[in-house]
């Protein structure tokens, strides 16, 4: 008999996880996805023909299997114009390989992501902070915080007090919404593990020395320090959006607009989830294995009959960082010495505002992800990004409002100028970021009861309750088809992704 697997969600580990499926065997894979389109948190938001890219996704990956899988589902454009784009009309379905420059905005300068040390910011730093960095980073290098508690500690370590506090205090306690003391060093450790002063330095000086690169192959850079990428030329939607296709045209099913509310168990084995659809009506859906990237919380409180009560509690106490994401279009940005004209357009794919006066923490600036998201190319679409608590006062906020907020500060630090907004458009992303405090501490707990579950698979960002890129959300997917096309219920692989060093932001030369 034919086996079928049920995939709860349609993102990046959803649609990889039943696409190796059905192009590896005869299993047929069901996706269930909440939303009504594909990609989940890489899918891409259209209004009126500008489309916004929900926290910006970079297509690079350490890993060649990922690039390999992204470049066969849409090949690189083969011949492009200045901006990036392909010069054949039968290219749409082409990635783009674009530069990347990512900056901070402090004391209303731009400053190098990451931090470059290059001789332009320390002018502007001033000798007195330069000597105060040089100064607390030694002593963090003599006399280290062991062991190491906090992402605060986690940064000590690594940059010193006085450049911790610079440039990664703020913008990471406007991210999470509680101070850097509280939250678990696990989130360093899975994000920039690899990056330091020295590798900044050294990055900084191959440059000088080699240039940049001419291609997306940078296999021995630190992925935070990456300059160029692989991107649709429609945004990343586009690429799930073809997954999806290809999965149906293979035999497999995606459905949207159906939210799981049930899982139910015999014994130590899934057997079939409970869905809710955008007509309200309730579905079953049974199935021979599982593969969950539903927030584990959700999922814990989905089981009947219930998990052990410490399993219960740990998800109880699991917390999740949610965003909004305002498109906003506009005429012409203000000037700036780096700008260029007429639009006064900025350089940058988008800028961390490090800024304690104003709530917004990021901008997208989506004529450099690529020109094509933007409907007119006199005009300039950009992403203003808001960290908060589902519920909280800006979560509550009115569209009306929040765009007024938001357009108050970007003219408050001088990017844009109310006169010269044209139009804007509100998105609330919830359970954006999986926290890495609240009872994440235990969350190893929920890891136990979850392996014993025979034919239930965690995989992808949600459904780990790790923070994982996009590519680590794929590995983790495609580990565990493999492990259901071998008849296999081990999950130890899939847990090592984004731990081991080979998907890291660091790897070992071999």
């Amino acid at each position: 008999m034919r086996h079928e697997v049920i995939i709860i969600g349609g993102g990046p580990a959803g649609l990889t996880a039943a696409l190796e499926l059905a192009r590896h065997s005869d299993v047929k894979p069901i996706v269930l996805e909440a939303l009504d389109d594909a990609g989940g948190i890489s899918r891409t938001i259209s209004y009126k023909g500008n489309r916004m890219d929900i926290g910006g996704h970079r297509f690079f990956s350490k890993s060649d299997w990922v690039m390999d899988w992204w470049r066969a589902l849409m090949p690189p454009a083969p011949e492009t114009d200045a901006n990036g784009l392909s010069l054949l009309p039968q290219a749409d379905a082409h990635l783009l390989v674009r530069p990347r420059l990512s900056r901070i905005l402090f004391l209303r300068r731009f400053f190098d992501y990451p931090i470059a040390l290059s001789a332009k910011t320390m002018a502007q730093l001033g000798l007195v902070r330069l000597v105060r960095i040089g100064l607390s980073y030694l002593v963090a290098r003599l006399r280290p915080r062991v062991p190491e508690r906090s992402l605060e500690d986690f940064f000590v370590n690594r940059f010193g007090q006085e450049l911790y506090r610079t440039f990664f205090k703020d913008y990471t306690e406007k991210v999470w919404g509680v101070a850097c003391s509280r939250i678990s060093p696990s989130w360093g450790a899975q994000r920039i593990k690899g990056l330091s002063i020295g590798k900044a330095l050294a990055h900084a000086l191959r440059k000088i020395f080699r240039g940049a690169p001419r291609n997306v192959a940078q296999k021995g850079t630190e992925t935070s320090l990456i300059e160029r990428f692989l991107y649709p030329k429609y945004g990343p939607g586009q690429m799930w959006q073809l997954a999806a296709a290809e999965l149906r045209a293979r035999g497999g099913e995606v459905h949207h607009g159906e939210r799981v509310v049930g899982v139910h168990m015999d014994g130590m084995r899934v057997v079939a989830v409970e869905t809710v659809g955008a007509d309200q009506q309730r579905r079953t859906w049974e199935g021979d294995w599982f593969i969950s990237t539903m927030a584990v919380r959700d999922l814990v409180q989905a089981v009947a009959p219930p998990p052990p009560a410490n399993v219960q509690a740990v998800a109880q106490g699991l917390m999740y960082r949610d965003f909004i994401t305002m498109g906003l279009l506009v005429k012409r940005l203000k000037p700036r010495a780096d700008s260029r004209p007429p639009l006064n357009l900025l350089p940058d794919t988008w800028i961390y505002i490090q800024e304690p006066d104003v709530k917004i923490g990021r901008l997208q600036i989506f004529n450099n992800w690529s020109p094509a998201l933007v409907a007119d190319p006199g005009t300039i679409w950009m992403g203003l990004e808001y960290f908060c608590q589902e519920g909280d006062e800006l979560w509550r906020l009115g569209d009306q409002d929040f765009a007024a907020l938001a357009i108050t500060e970007l003219a408050k630090i001088d990017i844009v100028a109310p006169a010269d907004v044209l139009d804007w458009h509100v998105v609330r992303v919830p359970k954006a970021y999986p926290a890495y405090f609240g009872s994440y501490e235990r969350f190893d707990e929920i890891r136990r009861w979850a392996d014993g579950v025979e034919n239930l698979f965690l995989v992808g960002r949600n459904g780990m309750h790790r923070y994982n890129n996009q590519d680590h959300s794929m590995v983790t997917a495609k580990l565990a088809a493999e492990a259901i096309l071998a008849g296999c219920g081990d999950k130890a692989a899939i847990w090592q992704v984004n731990v081991e060093e080979e998907y890291h932001e660091q790897k070992r030369a071999t």
